[in-house]
């Protein structure tokens, strides 16, 4: 088997590769100038994270190619027409980083709930100032894309006590969720986030997200409620998000996702006093690479038993 890895050669997630089994030939680089004497070659291509080189170029090499794993989970940046009509399966590493991803989200939902903020500038004032803190038992936590990192959050805010209402495109599956109390439909999504506390955007970006979150739901939420977004920045709308955190229509919100990043130097969120800023690294763990490429290995054993693949992209809806 002959493996393109299309990857800075100086990443240290690299040295994963020394598992590979032994009758797999690789070559690692992120030039076509590199890659271009084994493409021909190649069997399955490795796309790994910032790579300096688009997944297309990689594919215009590879005219024999019969799998295509990309490490990170989103694909609004990789994915483009030829690979998405043909019958080559696509992977990712969609579920890789959801653990971490939903304590982030628990993390988020105490910030605002305790006023952690608050407390901790009082604290570098010398500041004694006692004030109330809400509880999060009880509260609601609405789930827009209750998918691997959806549902990692929803167990985590569920077992505090939390309500759980859930958005996703076949309502019909979270029926036998014991966690989730309501299930509604992409249509119905002001009706949900009406009535929660917190909403949770968690999900890819696709032609049919793309601002799935804007002036008319948030307008509708409650001045009390928190949004949170770890799936993808522009599924908000981000100017009728920071129109809604400065006049109060919400909150507050926790990000780590963004329209473009990094932020500008003069991007509004930076001087927010009701805005979380996480950049893009909710989960970046100490070994985030190193379970990316786990899961890649063990698709490869499939990849080479005729087992089948786990984490099959749907290519036509982009995730």
């Amino acid at each position: 088997m002959t493996l393109l890895v299309v990857s800075n050669p100086s990443a240290p997630y690299l040295v994963w590769l020394r598992e590979l089994p032994a009758d797999v030939n690789y070559v690692v680089g992120n030039t076509v100038e590199t890659l271009s004497g084994i493409g021909e070659h190649a069997d399955a291509i490795l796309y790994c994270m910032t790579p300096g080189l688009p997944l297309k170029a990689a594919w215009d090499l590879a005219p024999r190619v019969q799998w295509v794993h990309t490490l990170s989970a989103g694909l609004e940046s990789v994915l483009f027409p030829a690979l998405a009509e043909s019958t080559v399966p696509m992977t990712n590493g969609r579920g890789v980083f959801k653990e971490s991803l939903g304590e982030f989200v628990v993390a988020s939902i105490f910030h605002f709930a305790k006023g952690l903020r608050r407390m901790v500038r009082n604290q570098e004032a010398g500041r004694w100032e006692q004030f109330e803190v809400e509880m999060v038992a009880g509260k609601t936590l609405g789930v827009i894309g209750y998918g691997e990192i959806g549902r990692a959050a929803a167990v985590r805010a569920h077992a505090l006590g939390m309500k759980i209402h859930a958005i996703r495109r076949r309502p019909h599956l979270s029926d036998e969720d014991p966690i989730v109390e309501k299930s509604f439909t992409v249509a119905q999504r002001a009706e949900m986030m009406a009535g929660c506390d917190y909403v949770l955007a968690a999900a890819p970006l696709t032609g049919e997200t793309r601002g799935l979150v804007g002036s008319a739901e948030l307008r509708g939420m409650k001045p009390s409620a928190v949004v949170i977004n770890v799936g993808r920045g522009p599924v908000i709308d981000e100017a009728a998000l920071i129109a809604a955190l400065r006049d109060g229509t919400i909150k507050g919100a926790a990000l780590d996702v963004f329209d473009k990043e990094p932020l500008a130097a003069d991007h509004a969120f930076w001087e927010m006093p009701n805005v979380l800023l996480s950049p893009h690294c909710a989960d970046h763990t100490a070994t985030w690479t190193d379970e990316a490429m786990q899961f890649f290995l063990e698709n490869l054993g499939r990849y080479q038993r005729g087992e089948p693949l786990l984490n099959l992209v749907d290519k036509k809806s982009g995730y």
